[in-house]
């Protein structure tokens, strides 16, 4: 079994259309595998797939390497994926199958609070993050740097609750289809709308806001 490191937290209809979403996602990641899967939901929300026949190892490594593991034990130097929580004047503090607390320090981020780095970066609630897990853990090098290259794009709007079908056919009802180029996927619920040249992440954001029950953040170059 491979516990997701990805949350399944809306209630009622869309956590259904979530989770089907989720086993067709699965099914696609493993397609050209032989097993047979289940997929289940943790009473903390992560979802836990069961995967059994002769690629089953080679599927949970898949897995693994494509949505990060929720694990029991942390070693020190290991790079790890939890979802971000909250956040106060200390840092961010991630949901790892244990709370793990990432000190204002260690975010790497640069200048600002850690209200001011999440939004700038466009950091919705529950987005997953890659951490190196050490006393104190730090956000992972690779986490850095991509979202560094987030600044240098051509803007984005990121949202939660909304899996990513929901997304585009958001964007296609407010008649922004061609405002975008893609809607990247960075966890089950959390997407990320990549902005097509001239186009306003703001002003998108407020155009589309009033379909969607979500946090909606800018990242604006």
């Amino acid at each position: 079994m491979v516990v997701l490191a990805t949350k399944c937290y809306v209630g009622g209809a869309a956590r259904e259309r979530a989770l089907d979403s989720l086993r067709s996602l699965v099914a696609d990641d493993l397609g050209d595998l032989d097993v047979d899967v289940d997929v289940g939901l943790r009473d903390d929300d992560f979802p836990s797939v069961t995967v059994t026949g002769p690629d089953a190892t080679a599927a949970r490594n898949l897995l693994r390497e494509r949505w990060g593991e929720i694990t029991p034990h942390f070693e020190t130097g290991d790079t790890y994926v939890g979802t971000l929580e909250s956040w106060d004047e200390d840092g961010f503090v991630l949901d790892a199958g244990e709370e793990v607390r990432i000190p204002s320090d260690e975010l790497g981020l640069g200048p600002g609070a850690p209200s001011q780095v999440r939004t700038r970066f466009g950091l919705v609630q529950h987005v997953p993050l890659r951490f190196v897990w050490d006393d104190p853990p730090r956000l992972a090098d690779a986490q850095r740097d991509r979202l560094f290259d987030w600044t240098r794009g051509t803007g984005r709007l990121n949202v939660n609750s909304a899996t990513r079908s929901e997304v585009r056919a958001t964007l296609n009802r407010a008649g922004h289809a061609e405002d975008v180029v893609t809607v990247e996927r960075l966890g089950l619920l959390e997407q990320s709308v990549v902005c097509a040249e001239g186009t306003d992440p703001p002003g998108l954001l407020a155009s589309v806001g009033e379909y969607l029950k979500s946090e909606l953040l800018c990242v604006v170059p």
